[in-house]
């Protein structure tokens, strides 16, 4: 099937599992959608892509770590930075353990530790070959639970924080580069912040797959 033929597919795949979807003007794809998953108030935004040039279907989902959770994970890094040290690995290993791909984003520090876990992203490409219903499906599941296990390990180890979501060093830092209003909402978020104003999510680069 073409590109066009596959997009037509996943949105009719998508309406018919009544899930809201937004289409995003992108020049680099012959699909850009952003759905929820799951359904209803806790489900979070994903970007659903057909970059140009592929014969793959691209998924992925930003996460913008809550300020107070940022501000206990800094106290952790502080007074016993072992500790924090061992956390951060154990994150790593349940991202890969996952099967997802990800990419995290911590705080910029003169500490050996680093700074606190500030944004993660997981993805997953589907190539056309594989692609049905069940494939997409099971993907965006299987990448809410990759998210899921994370959030709900920042929220045991350092409290539900304070509905504000913190600074992302990495991208205050490329503050040259144009980005959208949709990061600048993450301050009316709680806990979480799902950042829709990029393609693929930042540290997930369609130019990767071309």
């Amino acid at each position: 099937m073409s590109a066009d033929e596959i997009a037509t597919n996943v949105r009719q795949w998508l309406e018919g599992e009544r899930m809201e979807i937004r289409e995003q003007k992108d020049d680099r794809s012959h699909l850009h959608l952003l759905c929820k998953y799951p359904a209803g108030k806790n489900g979070h935004m994903f970007a659903i892509v057909i970059p140009k040039g592929r014969d793959l279907l691209a998924i992925s989902s930003m996460t913008r770590v809550d300020g107070g959770q940022q501000n206990s994970m800094q106290k952790l890094i502080d007074e016993e930075e072992d500790e924090w040290v061992t956390w951060a690995h154990d994150c790593r290993m349940q991202l890969i353990a996952s099967g997802a791909d990800w990419a995290i984003h911590m705080g910029h520090s003169k500490k050996k530790a680093g700074g606190p876990l500030q944004a993660f992203n997981v993805s997953e490409p589907i190539w056309f070959d594989g692609l049905t219903k069940n494939e997409l499906m099971q993907t965006l599941r299987r990448l809410w639970m990759a998210k899921l296990g994370v959030i709900l390990e920042i929220k045991y180890t350092f409290g539900p924080g304070t509905g504000k979501a913190g600074p992302v060093d990495d991208w205050v830092k490329k503050q040259g580069q144009k980005r959208t209003t949709a990061a600048q909402k993450a301050e009316d978020v709680k806990e979480v912040h799902t950042d829709d104003s990029m393609s693929f999510g930042t540290g997930f680069d369609p130019s990767e797959w071309v």
